[in-house]
Parts: structure tokens; C-alpha cells; sequence
């Protein structure tokens, strides 16, 4: 599973703020399952004034989303999603709900180890 970070770093230089930033960065890993270049499942989430939704997309779409989540998105590798964000469209707001979307994301696999049943009981019923 791909993972990904976000760190904010402030300083006087550039050199010294993007340090910073992967600092921050380093104790914030999150781990994200996606299957077959898309995300498992939908998924809505908010921060602050920002809210995201994402939605698993067919092979070929590409990555349907804009400027800060785009970047979230592609850093994960996701190469198929439709991703929309509602309210806020501060920048800092947008990444860390983007994040928290993706990290509250499961696949099949760990749905079946949390409730002790079959891969084919999660699919079946």
C-alpha cells in the first residue's frame, strides 16, 4: 500500500521552509490502499471549512481533481479517481481533508481480518 504525507514548513528561505516541511512531513505517514490505479471505495470527508469527495473511477479516466488535491492524489499514485471539493477551497484545508479521506479508506482485505470472515463472505454476504 502507497503512502503519503503532509508537512508545513515556514522559514525565511526556501531551502530552510521545504526542510522544515519534510520534517513535519516524516511523522505524519498515512497508509493508503489503492487497487488497480483507483481508490476502493467512495468516500466523503470535511476539515475545517473544506470538504472532499472521492470516488472510484473506471481505467482510462485519469485523475479528475484539482490543483491541492490533484497533488495529494498523485503522490499516492492514484492514476483513476473523480474527486470534487465542496466549501472552502483553502489549499492547506483541501490537502489535510484529502488526507483524512484516504486514510479512513479500506479494502476488502482488511474488512475480512476485522470481522474474522472469507474474502468470499465479504462479497457474498
Amino acid at each position: 500500500m502507497p503512502s503519503t504525507v503532509w508537512g508545513l514548513g515556514k522559514a525565511g528561505e526556501v531551502t530552510a521552509a521545504i526542510a522544515k516541511g519534510v520534517e513535519a512531513a516524516k511523522k505524519n505517514l498515512v497508509k493508503v490502499p489503492v487497487l488497480k490505479g483507483t481508490i476502493p471505495h467512495e468516500m466523503e470527508a470535511r476539515f475545517g471549512g473544506a470538504q472532499v469527495f472521492l470516488k472510484p473511477a473506471a481505467a482510462g479516466t485519469g485523475l479528475v481533481a484539482g490543483g491541492a488535491m490533484r497533488a495529494v492524489l498523485e503522490s499516492v499514485g492514484v492514476k483513476d479517481v473523480l474527486a470534487k471539493s465542496k466549501g472552502s477551497s483553502n489549499p492547506h484545508n483541501l490537502v489535510k481533508a484529502t488526507i483524512v479521506a484516504l486514510s479512513q479508506m479500506r479494502d476488502a482485505y482488511t474488512v475480512a481480518g476485522t470481522r474474522g470472515i472469507s474474502m468470499q463472505k465479504v462479497f457474498n454476504g
